[in-house]
């Protein structure tokens, strides 16, 4: 957001600023008159539905942004927990060295203490040659113990430098995947906030016909057609997604008291037990694709090339899908934009 602080203004007597003030107001109000004084955010020669075609193209976009940052925010997720335990299997490497370096030690001590002059004229003084001998023995095993002790704690310290790199691997990825977080929220933010501006341009008539088409014939529960669910889980998903219908939309949310589109799916089968991906992109190749006409209650449908939208199949040529900002979970017609793929779970 821009400054919104005002020039210095030194060098100015008051009669010299409430002229350049009169200029400059004169100038406002001449461009306004020019322009047919057209609210911001719509360029003049906007038509009411041309400004309503560009906010449907602004939610599209900000949905497929959201899907981006529900694909980031999911891998940050993921890289944190991975983090945690590569810092968690360092600890314990660490000390699993510390522990080999100590015995290393006392085995040296012993070795040291015990075999301080030559064998062969330790074993001429020896008042106990077989005794003797029986220690030497000894020693020989706490030499090749030490020896295999010794390769142990290389191998360890090797093994723990390799964990220590991918440790600080996973972080570099963790601090990519949170800028990407941040990057598309900045981009859905924008791209709400810009189509509430055109929005607001409209006029109220204009807004509450815009607000009538994208609800119209949506008020109460369809003709489901008594269509069977493809299986158990299907039928508890299909109960949860059914009592989330009129909860807002909300992105980057996976409710329970809001939803986006693939965050709405996520938690309906998540009710159902089932664990899905967070985007619908994921979610399309959570289980097997069928046809359209061979669609059942509880069916995912995915929407667009890119598969950046899904609702869930309820029977007779109806979905439930949380659409896209102000407008709440709803049923809607499953042809209501391009499908790209049913998928079965």
């Amino acid at each position: 957001m821009g400054s919104h602080r005002r020039p210095a203004q030194s060098g100015l007597d008051r009669s010299a600023r409430v002229t350049v003030f009169s200029a400059a107001a004169a100038t406002a109000a001449t461009a306004a008159a020019a322009l047919g004084a057209a609210p911001a955010g719509a360029a003049p020669q906007d038509t009411p539905s041309d400004t309503k075609a560009k906010v449907d193209r602004l939610y599209e976009q900000a949905e497929q942004a959201t899907e981006s940052y529900n694909k980031a925010d999911e891998r940050a997720d993921t890289l944190r927990e991975q983090v945690r335990l590569a810092k968690d299997s360092v600890a314990r490497g660490q000390e699993r060295i510390n522990m080999m370096r100590r015995a290393l030690g006392a085995l040296a001590g012993a070795q040291y203490r015990s075999g301080g002059i030559d064998p062969s004229l330790a074993l001429m003084l020896s008042s106990d040659p077989e005794g003797y001998l029986d220690k030497a023995a000894a020693l020989d095993r706490i030499g090749a113990r030490q020896a295999d002790e010794l390769t142990d704690l290389q191998k360890a310290q090797r093994a723990l430098s390799q964990e220590r790199t991918e440790a600080t691997r996973k972080l570099v990825d963790l601090e990519e995947s949170r800028k990407a977080v941040a990057r598309h929220k900045r981009t859905v933010e924008h791209k709400l906030a810009k189509a509430r501006r055109l929005l607001n341009s409209l006029s109220s008539d204009e807004r509450d016909a815009y607000d009538k088409a994208s609800r119209s014939g949506r008020g109460g529960l369809p003709d489901l057609g008594g269509a069977v669910p493809a299986s158990s889980r299907a039928a508890a998903a299909i109960a949860a997604v059914s009592s989330a219908v009129g909860k807002p939309y909300v992105w980057g949310a996976n409710g329970p008291s809001g939803f986006d589109c693939s965050g709405l799916t996520q938690w309906a089968y998540a009710q159902a037990g089932v664990g899905l991906p967070r985007t619908s992109q994921a979610q399309r190749y959570a289980g097997r694709q069928v046809p359209l006409g061979q669609a059942q209650p509880g069916d995912l449908v995915t929407y667009r090339d890119d598969a950046s939208h899904i609702g869930m199949y309820m029977g007779n040529g109806q979905v439930v899908h949380a659409p896209y900002p102000g407008a709440p979970v709803r049923y809607d017609p499953v042809g209501m934009m391009p499908v790209s793929s049913v998928t079965r779970i």
